[in-house]
């Protein structure tokens, strides 16, 4: 990539983006500029990752092409106000927070200015996140694609229409939580069979991680890798027995479709 790109913000999902810019050679850390408002934490993420620092949000704006506002969503307002003017045609504004619409942010900066809102989720932080990709009108083809290599740097992206947004945070921005749940749960019932805490955790979290990889690599339907584990009279067709008579997949369903609902709210 031959532009440059900032981070207003910079804590856990904000680093974990430029670090998967940076291990993956997106960029070098001399083409990467960071605001942060504690001069500890930008000689941290400087003397880490080599890029230029400052406490001035403007002076990122300046000096990218593309920068990512990494900050909570109630500070959205007070950032975009105090950058707006430096906003131009050859800038591109990338958001990842819950809640703040394109049409939000079009209301501070202008509809004319080139916006992508993105949902990345927390396993970024391992380099397995999960992004959704929604560009506003004015965004290029050519330009989307740029930002959709950035988050493939640490995962997987994909481009959806912004409508679409609430469901990925019910199945992809909030869903670690339930996956970690379930993950836990795992290793309860590994112990209470007499297994180690340390050993069940592992068992659980690697079975998990597993089976998610044959979701994506084999293409096959959940189900059909589901049935193929359950054999007639078998243990697992007994556990899944148990799974369906105490409501697993309602429960699942009703959590992301709780997720989505809140999403709703929030934006509204």
């Amino acid at each position: 990539m031959n532009k440059k790109i900032g981070f207003i913000g910079c804590g856990n999902m904000g680093e974990a983006i430029l670090g998967g810019i940076i291990s993956s050679g997106v960029l070098e850390g001399k083409n990467i500029w960071v605001s942060e408002l504690s001069s500890d934490r930008l000689k941290e993420l400087s003397d880490k990752y080599g890029v230029n620092t400052t406490t001035d949000g403007k002076k990122v704006v300046k000096n990218t092409d593309i920068f990512i506002i990494a900050v909570k969503p109630n500070i959205y307002p007070v950032v975009l106000e105090n950058i707006k003017e430096l906003i131009d045609s050859t800038k591109t504004v990338v958001t990842i927070a819950a809640g703040v619409t394109i049409a939000s942010v079009e209301n501070i900066i202008g509809s004319d200015k080139k916006i992508i809102r993105t949902m990345p989720n927390t396993p970024a932080l391992v380099g397995e996140g999960m992004t959704s990709i929604s560009p506003n009108g004015v965004v290029k083809e050519d330009e989307v694609e740029e930002v959709k290599g950035i988050f493939k740097s640490f995962g997987k992206a994909e481009i959806l229409s912004e409508y679409l947004i609430d469901s990925v945070l019910g199945v992809s921005g909030s869903a670690p939580a339930y996956v970690f749940m379930f993950i836990e749960a795992l290793a309860d019932g590994a112990v209470l069979e007499g297994m180690p805490r340390d050993k069940a955790y592992q068992f659980a979290a690697q079975t998990v991680l597993g089976s998610a990889k044959m979701v994506l690599e084999t293409g096959k339907h959940p189900g059909v890798l589901k049935d193929a584990v359950c054999s007639p009279g078998g243990t697992t067709i007994e556990a899944v027995k148990v799974l369906e008579e105490e409501g697993f997949r309602k429960a699942v369903i009703k959590a992301v479709e709780a997720c989505a609902e809140k999403s709703k709210k929030m934006s509204k």
